[in-house]
């Protein structure tokens, strides 16, 4: 059975950073590229971050860029999103994705709020205070 499961996030000023992590049993996590959303209160799923299955290649809708990284450790079958200069409007309950077939370079162009990946995490939270 496959399970992503985040954790991390909380609740942090405007210009701080939290670190979250994804941890995937169940699947050849080496084979899956993978990536990182949110979801804000009212609002769609929107895509944020996407890594390929070797970690080289990273992919980052605008608004995150130059702020958050996405890493992952196929060692240790996890995922990271390192958020720094946190604002108001990151607040959003944040889900890491499996994609076992698709590249990470496509994931963005994908439908929401699915974007074509197999699995997901169940979300953690991400509070942004002004």
């Amino acid at each position: 059975q496959v399970q992503l499961v985040e954790s991390g996030g909380g609740l942090v000023q405007a210009g701080g950073s939290l670190r979250l992590s994804c941890a995937a049993s169940g699947v050849t996590f080496s084979n899956y590229v993978m990536g990182w959303f949110r979801q804000a209160p009212g609002k769609e799923r929107e895509f944020v971050a996407a890594i390929s299955w070797t970690g080289i290649r990273t992919y980052y809708t605008d608004s995150v860029k130059g702020r958050f990284t996405i890493s992952r450790d196929n060692t240790e079958n996890s995922i990271y999103l390192q958020m720094n200069s946190l604002n108001p409007d990151d607040t959003a309950v944040y889900y890491c994705a499996a994609d076992y077939s698709g590249s990470a370079a496509l994931i963005a162009t994908m439908p929401a709020p699915d974007y074509g990946m197999d699995y997901w995490g169940k979300g953690t939270l991400v509070t942004v205070s002004s």
